[in-house]
């Protein structure tokens, strides 16, 4: 793997070994200013999910931009958000861990703003425990799930006994509710929108029915980076919506692009890529394949292969796109490429890869250059996975 460390600032990303992860700065900022001014304009906060990048100058970045707070999957994802002076942090998950609710709960005691989810009798009762010790209030958000579906509540009934666990503990204090409505569908066709429409529509209505449990109003918290406008749509009006979008920072060149509100000819605006990975033709063996030296180790693959977008030929300095060509398969270290007739890529040329899915790029990654448009490296991203 390149050893990317700032030595490798002003240097061109064209003359740096690969594989190659790679930035490019001002698509970067386009997307932080393009959500920011959708949120406005929605009425929305975002809480963007850190566990998208797990980089913390990213984070500080979409905090600058307006975010109100960053989201995280795990108490270890809190950890390093609390360590890098991240000051409100939404756990989107369940915090069972007697040992993590209590450091969570000192934190908290010490000014940490933070709030997580429930969906449990059990799960109420070791928050209460936690903070009672460390004589802080837990924030929750009553999590409303879905029957064969992922965590949370399954009916008004299930979510009735923890309304009522919550006030039977002094130490846990119910702000709203939440979930996450990309567990309900994974497209934007048809039955997936209206799908992920009605599930809305019973977030927003559990909102309501605990709106006398809450001082204040009612915390409405949804939207993963594939159906934000429909979760506005649907819950906007109904109490304080936070989004948790986080794939928007850097979008990619496949499930994103394809499925983005904000990508598309209908869309308001449009996101721009701003991760890909570079690799070098290690083989060309017979017509139509190539080899190139990124792998299953380097770029994402969960939701789609790599998208080969331009290729720089060896000796050149003028990146051309690359049309037509494709990757087939993934080894650890190899990609196979597919291409057309009429395109000729030969050993050392260099090819610009698109992902697809930013989260499962980026763990892959401790260091990851940042680019200006003209590909100098001006900075070096480092992620906490």
């Amino acid at each position: 793997m390149t050893p990317v460390t700032p030595s490798i600032i002003g240097r061109s990303v064209h003359e740096l070994p690969t594989p190659l992860a790679v930035l490019d700065d001002a698509a970067l900022e386009h997307n932080l200013a393009t959500m920011a001014t959708w949120c406005r304009e929605h009425d929305v906060e975002l809480q963007p999910h850190g566990k998208t990048t797990m980089a913390p100058a990213l984070f500080g970045r979409q905090l600058a931009a307006g975010a109100t707070g960053i989201t995280a999957a795990t108490p270890a994802q809190v950890r390093v958000m609390r360590a890098h002076g991240v000051p409100a942090v939404q756990l989107a998950n369940e915090l069972v861990q007697p040992g993590e609710a209590a450091w969570v709960a000192r934190e908290v005691a010490g000014g940490f703003g933070f709030r997580c989810w429930v969906d449990s009798v059990d799960g109420v009762s070791i928050l209460q425990d936690a903070f009672a010790s460390a004589g802080a209030v837990a924030d929750v958000l009553l999590e409303v799930g879905k029957a064969g579906g992922r965590t949370g509540t399954r009916d008004a009934a299930g979510r009735d006994a923890v309304r009522a666990a919550i006030g039977r503990s002094p130490n846990v204090r119910l702000t709203g509710v939440a979930g996450y409505e990309g567990s309900v569908a994974g497209d934007r066709t048809p039955p997936s929108m209206a799908a992920v429409r009605e599930y809305l529509e019973t977030l927003r209505a559990a909102g309501a029915s605990v709106a006398s449990d809450v001082d204040g109003e009612v915390v409405l918290s949804a939207g993963g980076s594939m159906f934000y406008d429909v979760v506005a749509d649907v819950l906007g009006g109904g109490g304080r919506v936070i989004l948790r979008s986080g794939c928007y920072v850097t979008h990619d060149s496949g499930m994103f692009r394809r499925n983005s509100p904000l990508d598309g000819p209908d869309a308001p605006a449009r996101l721009r890529a701003a991760l890909t990975v570079w690799g070098t033709v290690v083989s060309a063996p017979e017509p139509g394949r190539a080899f190139l030296d990124v792998g299953r180790r380097d770029a994402s693959f969960d939701q789609g292969l790599p998208i080969p977008l331009a290729v720089l030929p060896r000796g050149t300095a003028d990146v051309r796109p690359l049309d037509g060509a494709e990757v087939t398969a993934l080894n650890d270290q190899h990609a196979f490429v597919a291409v057309p007739p009429g395109t000729i890529l030969t050993v050392g040329d260099r090819v610009q890869l698109g992902i697809s899915h930013p989260c499962t790029t980026f763990d892959k990654w401790r260091h990851i250059a940042l680019a200006s448009p003209d590909a100098i490296v001006t900075d070096v991203v480092e992620t906490w996975f």
